[in-house]
């Protein structure tokens, strides 16, 4: 296994805010890093909008932790803290089970691995992680597929498509959003799994379109 680690300077401020939110998990003997889009946006050098937060901590635990917090779905490991009047998603290292509507899992299992809980994201470029002192957690070659400007699934495409089949228009989007190319596995696992957007709302598609 071979971890990538970057060590960033300056992070943002966004960041900057969120921390006491990191060191407060931490301080409690929970495992806490900043996870998902924003982490990418961050190598990329773009404007960061949400700060979003993974943990070894479990919805009941951040319940206690935190003064203020909004569960939006602790049965999925969801909640969402507020500090300094900023809203921050902290989501339990989860696995999912196996999907029955190319949309959601039927169930989901807490675990305490990172790397676990990375291993269910969509694509490599949001399945990073950063620690509180800016180092980035990569096991899946995202800062590599973000510096090629390319987006690929973590693991089999065809996996992560028939799991929730609004990937493949998320897929699109990124390549649009952030001009980027989808690699070859990808591209060719949208063209034949393609016909599983039919099981998606209408509204869901429409708001990746508006996206």
């Amino acid at each position: 296994m071979i971890v990538s680690f970057l060590q960033v300077s300056g992070m943002n401020k966004e960041f900057q805010e969120a921390l006491p939110v990191l060191k407060r998990l931490k301080e409690h003997g929970f495992d806490a890093y900043f996870v998902g889009g924003s982490v990418r946006d961050q190598l990329l050098k773009k404007e960061i909008k949400d700060v979003d937060i993974a943990s070894s901590a479990t919805p009941e635990q951040v319940k206690d932790l935190f003064e203020k917090t909004i569960d939006i779905g602790s049965e999925h490991g969801t909640m969402i803290v507020i500090v300094n009047g900023i809203h921050y998603e902290i989501t339990t290292f989860r696995t999912e089970s196996a999907y029955d509507d190319n949309r959601r899992p039927t169930g989901v299992t807490f675990v305490s691995s990172l790397k676990e809980d990375l291993k269910r994201r969509d694509f490599t470029v949001n399945a990073m992680a950063m620690d509180d002192a800016g180092t980035i957690i990569d096991f899946f070659q995202g800062k590599e597929h973000a510096k090629a400007k390319i987006i690929t699934t973590v693991g089999s495409p065809h996996e992560r498509f028939s799991e929730d089949a609004l990937r493949m228009m998320r897929a699109v989007r990124f390549v649009s959003q952030l001009g980027f190319s989808l690699s070859r596995e990808t591209l060719e696992a949208i063209c034949e799994n393609v016909p599983l957007l039919e099981k998606i709302s209408v509204e869901r598609k429409t708001a990746e379109f508006e996206k």
